[in-house]
């Protein structure tokens, strides 16, 4: 009986392995993003301005628009930032213009790239760059029509972490990041030489606790947690 009971347990054991095995073509690993990776590809983003000269450049609900386009591109551009302007009279007006907003703005005057086109009936200013956009390619609605109930394979659903991928992809502030992690920015220098001076001195070198904040913390001696 223990020999049946000892074959038993075995011939289930190998059978439940060979429901989740990985040379099953249908195998599916449990990881969303190897399931559902987020895949980052260049964008070119552009947008249109009006411009004359005899209107002192941009209206008011125009130049939010560049504040905020550019502002985009300072975040999460690559590359230059092109200004096109319809070839004509007011061309290199237009140009010199943008070209000192945007050095203003903060962009390197060694990344605008400026040039004409020619007349095409729109006489508006074009700025372009090229960004990232995050997206999950490999998400589509059939996945979601598996029924749950047959989980005789014991594999993850398809649409497992379907959602986080997309909700992720959405929220990264700048997709680059998910190519190659940016560069650690500089330390602070007067920070460091302050904790240090506290420290040779043999001072107290972390920063004070704010009054409002003592109340609300909790010490082993008088948590609760545990009785």
């Amino acid at each position: 009986m223990k020999d049946i009971l000892r074959i038993a347990s075995l011939a289930a054991v190998l059978l439940a392995s060979s429901c989740a095995s990985p040379n099953d073509p249908g195998f599916r690993v449990p990881d969303p993003e190897q399931n559902h990776p987020i895949t980052v590809d260049p964008q070119y983003q552009s947008v249109r301005f009006p411009f004359s000269v005899s209107n002192a450049g941009l209206m008011p609900d125009d130049a939010a628009k560049f504040d905020a386009f550019v502002g985009d591109y300072l975040d999460h551009g690559n590359g230059a930032l092109s200004v096109t302007v319809p070839a004509g009279n007011y061309a290199n007006a237009a140009i010199s213009y943008f070209g000192e907003r945007l050095a203003s703005m903060g962009v390197p005057r060694t990344r605008v790239l400026v040039g004409t086109r020619a007349p095409d009936g729109d006489e508006r200013v074009e700025l372009g760059f090229i960004g990232y956009a995050a997206h999950v390619a490999n998400c589509d609605g059939d996945k979601w029509n598996e029924d749950l109930a047959r989980t005789w394979d014991n594999q993850p659903m398809p649409s497992f972490g379907c959602a986080n991928q997309h909700n992720l992809a959405a929220m990264v502030a700048d997709p680059r990041d998910l190519i190659q992690p940016r560069g650690m920015g500089d330390p602070s220098t007067n920070r460091r030489t302050t904790v240090l001076g506290h420290y040779g001195k043999g001072e107290v070198h972390t920063a004070d606790k704010r009054k409002s904040d003592i109340p609300n913390e909790q010490s082993g001696s008088s948590s609760d947690i545990g009785h």
